[in-house]
């Protein structure tokens, strides 16, 4: 196992730079950006800033999605010492203006697709966009850096209030990467294949630091596109690719069958930001023969927390896997260890977790106990292998007539059925019970399965109590940056579309 990474993301980049080979490629069509060239344009950009005067750790928003130009925008950033800001493009309005004014961020630097998005949002008497052209030719001296500096600032969902601004440092930003080439055991010969945002820290942290740290290169797409995907990566001649769970079920109902050598090149498939049901894991790698690491992380961690072990080592499927580069505990609600396969918070301690959350130190101290173990908010359960079970959030549980119910269980019944692309179980008030439980399900194009054919496998698998009192179709669910399902916004979804029907 490689030692904890040291120094900062300049040292890194400078290394990386020295060394020669690897760096991006775009199966999209923009030149390929070799360490070198990256770290040349890193500094320019970097010389750019401290020349305005940017203050070392302070905010420098970025409103990129996935392009050539965006990572020479967070390494130009990172290198300089500044704060990188990501922006979340899809995050709404309301979020995108809150996290232009919480951050302080006295310039940003805007791609011209987001233009108007900035417009709208940001109060052009605080920010001044930038551009990447008017670096050029920057030279100049730059600020002293410590892995202990502000790195990364990272907005939440914001699912239960006003977004929490994660802050990472230097130390804690490449220590995510580390997990990750840790668990996976990246080389210099790996080549990823990144189709998520890096405004998010799945994108940010698993594939482009996880790149950094492992010396290794990455082909980076805008977005992801399911008739694009397979050609995509054996055109890249990738070795690994990160998703999440709804990526993968795409993928296993889509048409398209990917190239026999390009499969046999890669390595694993990496699924995170939510659970992944084993019934969907079973079938992707029966048709695809390729195998998939069911993995775990946090904003607040830059990225992964958990991972299951590459074969030939034990993948337990339905489990996330174990620590990495950092330990994970299972506290009961005194906030001590808990019985080895008893539910409890999973709780987390590592190089990899943030500092803190920006200009909120009560919900700073009230997510870290005393002992500085970081509350993920996950329920969950450890085996005697370390192997950990997250049974759900616990803001997300289900408590109908007093019962908690977890979601996810609901989750795997409907995924059972191979006609299920998307699905996601909710709590609905109820005056007899205060909450019963309802599932939306986007179903397959053609599929001509019922909500009562649902039901009746939901009762056989969970019993009446446990399974939906509803179910409703719906052509798509509402997905976050990461395409992770969210939850809290279908109810909303659900009782516009019978208020419509109705009218």
């Amino acid at each position: 196992m490689m030692d904890t990474p040291k120094g900062t993301v300049r040292e890194w980049l400078d290394l990386r730079a020295d060394q020669g080979g690897g760096g991006f490629v775009f199966p999209d069509g923009a030149p390929d950006l070799s360490w070198v060239e990256l770290r040349d344009a890193a500094r320019r950009i970097a010389c750019m800033l401290t020349g305005l005067g940017v203050a070392k750790g302070e905010s420098i928003a970025i409103l990129y999605p996935n392009c050539r130009e965006a990572l020479e925008v967070v390494f130009g950033v990172l290198y300089g010492g500044f704060r990188a800001t990501m922006i979340n493009l899809v995050a709404g309005d309301s979020a995108v203006a809150y996290a232009l004014e919480h951050s302080d961020a006295r310039y940003g630097f805007v791609h011209p697709d987001q233009t108007d998005l900035f417009d709208r949002n940001a109060n052009r008497e605080a920010i001044t966009p930038l551009q990447v052209a008017q670096a050029e030719g920057a030279t100049g001296d730059l600020h002293d850096l410590s892995p202990e500096d502000h790195a990364l600032l990272m907005y939440t969902s914001g699912t239960t209030g006003r977004p929490k601004g994660v802050v990472h440092t230097h130390s804690s930003l490449l220590a995510g990467g580390w997990t990750t080439a840790v668990a996976h055991e990246l080389t210099a010969d790996d080549r990823g294949f990144c189709v998520l945002p890096i405004y998010h820290i799945n994108g940010l942290c698993v594939t482009v630091m996880g790149t950094l740290v492992s010396g290794g290169s990455l082909a980076m797409c805008e977005r992801f596109s399911a008739s694009r995907f397979w050609d995509n990566l054996g055109r890249a001649q990738a070795t690994w690719f990160s998703v999440v769970p709804t990526i993968i079920s795409h993928l296993l109902h889509s048409d398209l069958n990917p190239d026999e050598e390009a499969c046999k090149r890669v390595r694993f498939g990496r699924s995170a930001s939510s659970a992944l049901a084993p019934d969907v894991q079973r079938a992707f790698e029966k048709r695809f023969a390729v195998p998939i690491i069911e993995t775990m992380g946090l904003t607040e961690t830059a990225a992964q927390i958990l991972s299951n072990p590459l074969p030939p080592g034990v993948r337990k499927i339905g489990s996330p896997g174990i620590a990495y580069g950092n330990e994970a505990a299972i506290f009961d609600a005194d906030l001590q260890p808990a019985a080895r396969e008893t539910e409890g918070e999973l709780v987390i301690r590592g190089p990899n977790v943030m500092l803190e959350y920006l200009k909120d130190s009560d919900a700073t101290a009230g997510t870290f106990t005393p002992d500085g173990w970081l509350r993920t908010g996950d329920l969950g359960r450890m085996d005697a292998d370390g192997y950990v079970y997250v049974t759900g959030r616990l803001k997300e549980l289900i408590i109908k007539g007093g019962e908690n119910i977890a979601p996810r269980e609901i989750d795997e019944a409907l995924y059972s059925h191979p006609d299920v692309v998307e699905a996601a179980a909710f709590a609905r008030p109820c005056k007899s019970y205060g909450e019963t439980v309802a599932a939306a399900v986007r179903l397959r194009d053609g599929s001509d399965l019922t909500a009562q054919a649902l039901l009746e496998i939901c009762q056989s698998r969970l019993g009446k109590f446990k399974s939906p009192d509803e179910i409703h179709l719906l052509g798509d669910l509402p997905k976050g940056p990461s395409g992770k399902i969210q939850r809290n916004r279908i109810l909303a979804i659900v009782e516009e579309r019978a208020g419509a029907s109705t009218s």
